[in-house]
């Protein structure tokens, strides 16, 4: 149940006489409707109040039925079909007309801003729909002359009014304090004058509680954007207890409302937890799984060691065959010496790389250079102003394709044989990194061959050496984010070009052990998406 649930249903119990316990020495609510009825009337013989049309008595017959009868005409029905639920011994049924003189503000041409004049000892004051929604009757600076006020005292507001907001934020009531002046009501408020003034707070429940109801409002034809009409709302039926009964039911409404806000902070406060919780798993897990822990190790899976061997002699083998350049040969160790630190071998030079070194890492784990893993790619796009380049088969990543969290990549353009031949050619299973501003980190892995724009950086793991997705998982974890984040804001334009991104450090697992932690992490994060969905 949310608050908003807890508090009408509060309402609902409160409305039905179920809120506070009757007591059968309280004077009934028939003889405050007496009274209500006879200052309606003085009110009217003064012309302080409108007659209504033809205004009716709801009383309970022999038969138990309720029945009401028009007072101008005489006519007596039924209205059992009405009644929605019982009341208490000493409650009665009335219509909300009944309760009070309403008067909603004037129309638009009838109060302009032309005619607003500084504040005086003299001029009046035009409330506004602040004043109820802030619930404060010194906000404002429209006023008016004592002439414009005596054309207008149809709409005039005082002590013990209430005043309602009527457009926009709809239902927000205010009673105007006795220190509060005399003034009038602008377009967007309406004006209630109880005929009882010691019933104001009940009547405020009793109002919020029926423009909450859709019941109630569903014949308004104004999907509760605006105050239903006058005829409509008046002829609503409410409930009314005695007044001491209503007092009782505002203490207690009073009592309840600030565990009800509590509950709403703590229960909004839970809701924001469980929507973060398996984003925050998610990373948590991921970071877990590249350091290693996340699935044991099996001495019989092989070693890194032996990987980084087999795509030296892969890269001997190419380049004899003539298709890579002796430059293309050189390649980084990176070993954890006898002293503990970490260092890193190029060629015959050694340079200590400790400080680089974020965690330790299993025994047959070793830590690369990404470029040591993959071909690392940048990529390059035909000019968009020749159309012949795009719309065939092949798709063109940009930053905007790649969602970050699922590694399935749809590119939104594409490429022609032609534009395809001219472009930089991405093998299938390629990682995606975007390296330029706001999107930085966002990372894809492409399903099909196809050519990225010069915003991503991309990486083509060796086959048999790295699985694709392994190193997907790699670059999106939180190690791999920030370390990119930190490179792109070390520049004057936050931009990780190739080779500031082919110096990037991964972890390189046994190919058997980065198989068992893809399926782990498959596992868990299809559990963490289900957490997610039900949040």
């Amino acid at each position: 149940m949310t608050a908003d649930q807890l508090r009408k249903s509060i309402l609902q119990q409160a409305i039905q006489g179920k809120l506070v316990p009757q007591d059968p020495n309280d004077e009934p609510a028939s003889i405050l409707l007496e009274r209500i009825r006879e200052e309606k009337a003085r009110l009217i013989k003064e012309k302080k109040a409108k007659r209504e049309k033809n205004p009716s008595m709801i009383f309970r017959g022999e038969d138990n039925s309720y029945y009401e009868e028009f007072t101008a005409t005489g006519e007596v029905r039924c209205i059992d079909d009405e009644i929605p639920f019982d009341l208490p011994k000493g409650w009665e049924w009335t219509r909300l007309g009944e309760l009070a003189d309403y008067r909603k503000g004037p129309f638009g041409s009838s109060l302009t801003k032309s005619m607003f004049v500084p504040c005086s000892a003299s001029s009046i004051k035009v409330y506004e729909q602040k004043n109820a929604i802030q619930k404060n009757f010194s906000l404002g600076e429209y006023y008016i002359t004592q002439e414009k006020f005596a054309e207008m005292r149809a709409f005039e507001v005082c002590p013990n009014d209430i005043i309602v907001s009527c457009a926009g934020t709809i239902g927000e009531t205010y009673i105007l304090p006795q220190n509060a002046p005399i003034g009038i009501i602008n377009q967007a408020l309406m004006r209630v004058s109880l005929f009882e003034r010691l019933m104001s707070e009940y009547w405020r429940l009793l109002f919020e509680y029926v423009i909450t109801q859709d019941s109630l409002m569903k014949g308004t034809g104004s999907a509760i954007k605006n105050i239903p009409p006058f005829e409509y709302l008046k002829k609503i039926l409410v409930p009314l207890p005695p007044l001491a009964e209503q007092e009782r039911i505002v203490a207690k409404i009073e009592e309840l409302m600030p565990w009800v806000e509590q509950y709403g902070k703590a229960q909004s406060e839970l809701d924001q937890l469980n929507s973060t919780i398996p984003g925050q798993l998610r990373k948590s897990v991921l970071q877990y799984a590249i350091e290693g822990k996340l699935v044991p190790q099996q001495a019989e899976g092989g070693s890194a060691e032996e990987l980084l061997a087999e795509i030296q002699a892969e890269k001997q083998r190419l380049y004899v065959a003539g298709k890579l350049k002796k430059k293309d040969l050189a390649h980084s160790t990176i070993f954890r010496a006898e002293d503990g630190m970490y260092y890193e071998q190029v060629g015959k030079t050694i340079t200590c790389i400790d400080e680089e070194i974020p965690f330790a890492i299993p025994e047959s784990w070793r830590w690369v250079r990404i470029c040591d893993i993959g071909e690392v790619v940048t990529g390059g796009t035909p000019a968009k102003e020749n159309s012949s380049f795009y719309g065939g088969r092949y798709p063109l990543y940009k930053p905007s394709d790649l969602s970050q969290g699922s590694n399935t990549t749809n590119a939104s353009d594409m490429l022609s044989e032609e534009g395809f031949r001219r472009a930089r050619q991405l093998p299938v299973e390629c990682v995606l990194v975007t390296c330029i501003g706001a999107s930085i980190g966002k990372v894809g892995l492409t399903k099909c061959v196809g050519s990225c724009n010069q915003q991503i950086n991309a990486v083509a793991p060796y086959k048999g050496v790295v699985l694709p997705l392994f190193l997907y998982l790699v670059c999106s974890s939180g190690y791999f984010q920030t370390e990119l984040k930190k490179k792109a804001a070390s520049t004057t334009i936050e931009i990780v070009n190739k080779s500031r991104f082919s110096e990037m450090l991964v972890v390189l697992p046994p190919l058997a052990e980065q198989q068992r932690i893809v399926s782990k992490l498959e596992e868990v994060f299809g559990v963490l998406d289900r957490l997610g969905e039900q949040s």
